[in-house]
């Protein structure tokens, strides 16, 4: 076996110092639908063909939590061009502070940028129509 048979990113971890806030996020305002949960800090999300776990700090337990306002990762979720707002729309419904409002980018995205409850940037983009 050689690391050139990696044909795929088959799940994502968050490792999430908030997981009881973490989960509201993910679950409940953003809608993704849970799949399972392995042990008391593993919960799994469904996001298209891929998943999605929140999980408790174990090997890293010893890490310090990022600070405020510093990304540890950026997720980008994928919609239709007309989305991108009514997606802004439901945040601020739901009290989810919006960092960058909805803007064409000159590189052909629509983006949104916005934050989970530990700090994450997260994004909901869509490509420009040509």
């Amino acid at each position: 076996m050689s690391l050139k048979s990696i044909a795929a990113v088959d799940y994502t971890v968050i490792i999430a110092r908030d997981l009881p806030a973490m989960r509201r996020f993910y679950g409940s305002v953003l809608g993704f639908r849970f799949v399972r949960q392995l042990g008391e800090a593993w919960f799994e999300y469904q996001v298209g063909p891929n998943l999605l776990a929140l999980a408790q700090p174990r090997r890293t337990a010893s890490d310090p939590p990022m600070p405020k306002g510093a990304a540890a990762l950026q997720l980008a979720f994928k919609v239709a061009y007309a989305e991108v707002d009514a997606c802004a729309r439901e945040l601020r419904a739901c009290g989810v502070t919006i960092l960058e409002e909805p803007r064409d980018q000159p590189f052909g995205h629509r983006t949104l940028f916005f934050r989970d409850p530990d700090g994450n940037l997260l994004e909901v983009y869509a490509d420009t129509p040509s």
